[in-house]
């Protein structure tokens, strides 16, 4: 399977992350799954020792580790989150957040979230505003 369609949607029903990581390599990448005016999750495959800057979003934002060890420093919490594979972490809006891949090799996140207009340095003044029709 090729990625030129990356994005999955009604004629892309399934996707495989064995294939995509074969196909994005080794480095640090991240990799849209589903892309719609209501949710948008990203594969992010990141080596140990790199790391996000520290960020907020005007949405709810929440991933599954799928491979490796991610430390995340959340606003409000004492102490670090430690997610392994299988650990669920969720950081609602307006909370600013710093991610820290560790360990020995790769990590692999899943991320789920509202589109949106991504990292932002200074807190919006409020949460963005969702409308399902």
């Amino acid at each position: 399977m090729g990625l030129s369609n990356p994005i999955m949607d009604a004629g892309l029903n399934h996707i495989n992350l064995e294939e995509i990581k074969q196909e994005k390599g080794d480095g640090n990448w991240s990799h849209p799954l589903v892309n719609l005016d209501h949710v948008r999750s990203t594969v992010i495959h990141q080596n140990p020792g790199t790391e996000n800057d520290n960020h907020v979003h005007d949405y709810d934002e929440w991933w599954v580790v799928l491979q490796g060890e991610i430390h995340w420093v959340i606003e409000g919490r004492e102490e670090k989150v430690i997610a392994k594979p299988g650990d669920f972490v969720f950081v609602p809006a307006l909370t600013y957040h710093h991610i820290f891949p560790v360990g020995d090799g790769p990590s692999v996140r899943l991320g789920v979230s509202l589109p949106g207009k991504g990292h932002l340095h200074e807190r919006p003044e409020r949460k963005a505003q969702v409308q399902i029709s």
